[in-house]
């Protein structure tokens, strides 16, 4: 996932109608296997979303691809971010003229049409590939299997990530050697951020609480919210359970912060950035992509994960993972060329953790190239405790839930609405989610 910006995030809330109607869905049906037959090499197409410093990367893992493999003839296509990318994979598998591989977000997939949109994995073919279920993390893995199948396989987690200023948390005594002070609960994460704003004068924590498609202040609440042992969702993702006491315990610390001036009230996602990447504030909360803009501000900064405010130090996250979209008959020899391009993108995915992702496959983990990843590699034991949204089709990255309960927990953080009344929009917009079909096209909700 590449940095949100607003600027990009405005497209996510798009419905099916207004795509068709602006031509986003125009070219699907023309999609075509390449064909590869004069040159005896197997065809297989790739679709993803990755823009930016992902983008960057992902294109040399592909490039890498490719000189490694010359009897495969790799295309890759980057789509729009969003729902936009969504739709038009969506409508491509239900037409059964898909891409080969393509790229999902392992929390959209129970909206995605398992055994409709996108098709199981053969795991022999994987293992004989060299990827086995034990090579992941267990809940990561488990997301990707609906029904007794293999639907996904992860190549990552995106967390998020606690960002800090070196310098800034030196002087205010927070830091231990190069790494900062272990924070344990709620009381001692405002002290800390208490003796920052003493350190620095300005409020100690930055984030974007405002702007267009705003959502970081969802992923906030689900993060604080999570480590409370609570679910938004019931397990199956059909029914509410948002616990009010839990809810309201987290939504009223967040508020104090804000009251306090220990938290900018106001600023939209690249004002959240900007402030903290002129050293104007101890404290970033953000997901893990925004790495490589701090690195090249040239900032002193690390990153750790979220401390445990609430119990657990749980994160809110999701995973990019690789699927394979429907096609109405599937050939062997491409699957298997799928499933060997998945595992080589999954054992080579150290190029892809430089972007600030946590990489799923658990070899890398201890790869000596990735432990030299300084700080992509100091929060990687968040993998084990990753919390993605339950499996609704409206909940995931780019979804209709991140959206409406960002600008829920918008209101709250800039003083409009009470924890109380920001409790009650959520449960009422959550239940309107819960009556609403999934749009996709052949997808029962």
């Amino acid at each position: 996932m590449q940095s949100p910006h607003p600027s990009r995030r405005r497209v996510l809330a798009g419905s099916l109608s207004a795509l068709a109607t602006t031509g986003v869905l125009a070219s699907t049906a023309s999609c075509a296997a390449p064909s590869a037959a004069a040159s005896g090499r197997t065809g297989l197409r790739f679709w993803h979303l990755f823009g930016g410093g992902d983008g960057v990367n992902m294109q040399k893992m592909l490039d890498a691809f490719r000189a490694a493999h010359p009897d495969v003839e790799l295309e890759a296509t980057t789509l729009q971010w969003g729902a936009p990318y969504y739709t038009k994979l969506g409508m491509a598998g239900a037409g059964g003229r898909a891409p080969e591989v393509a790229a999902l977000h392992m929390a959209r997939l129970a909206g995605f049409g398992p055994g409709r949109l996108v098709d199981p994995f053969d795991l022999d073919l994987l293992a004989e590939a060299g990827v086995r279920p034990e090579d992941f993390p267990e809940d990561l893995w488990r997301r990707g299997r609906i029904d007794g199948r293999q639907y996904a396989v992860p190549l990552d987690t995106h967390p998020l990530v606690l960002y800090y200023q070196t310098d800034i948390c030196r002087k205010a005594g927070l830091m231990d050697g190069e790494r900062l002070k272990p924070i344990e609960g709620a009381a001692e994460f405002t002290e800390a951020l208490r003796a920052a704003k003493k350190a620095t004068g300005a409020a100690a924590l930055v984030t974007e609480t405002l702007g267009p498609d705003c959502i970081t202040p969802w992923r906030l609440f689900s993060t604080f919210y999570s480590q409370t042992g609570g679910t938004v969702l019931t397990p199956d993702g059909k029914g509410l359970a948002l616990d009010d006491a839990k809810a309201l315990r987290v939504l009223e610390y967040m508020a104090t912060l804000v009251d306090e001036g220990l938290w900018t009230r106001r600023a939209d996602y690249g004002a959240s950035v900007g402030i903290f990447n002129q050293g104007r504030t101890a404290f970033h909360l953000n997901g893990d992509w925004e790495v490589t803009t701090f690195r090249t501000g040239g900032i002193p900064f690390s990153m750790a994960r979220v401390p445990g405010l609430f119990g657990r130090a749980t994160a809110q996250a999701d995973s990019h993972a690789f699927v394979l979209p429907h096609q109405r008959r599937r050939d062997t020899a491409t699957d298997r060329a799928a499933c060997a391009f998945v595992a080589w993108m999954l054992k080579n995915s150290v190029e892809w953790a430089a972007g600030g992702h946590v990489p799923a496959y658990r070899p890398v983990l201890s790869d000596p190239a990735y432990l030299a990843l300084d700080p992509q590699s100091a929060y990687r034991d968040v993998i084990d405790d990753v919390v993605l949204d339950e499996p609704a089709w409206f909940a995931g990255s780019a979804s209709r839930m991140w959206i409406e309960l960002g600008e829920v927990f918008s209101t709250l953080l800039t003083g409009s609405r009470t924890p109380r009344e920001a409790l009650s929009e959520a449960k009422l917009r959550l239940g309107r989610l819960l009556d609403t079909r999934n749009p996709l096209p052949g997808v029962a909700s």
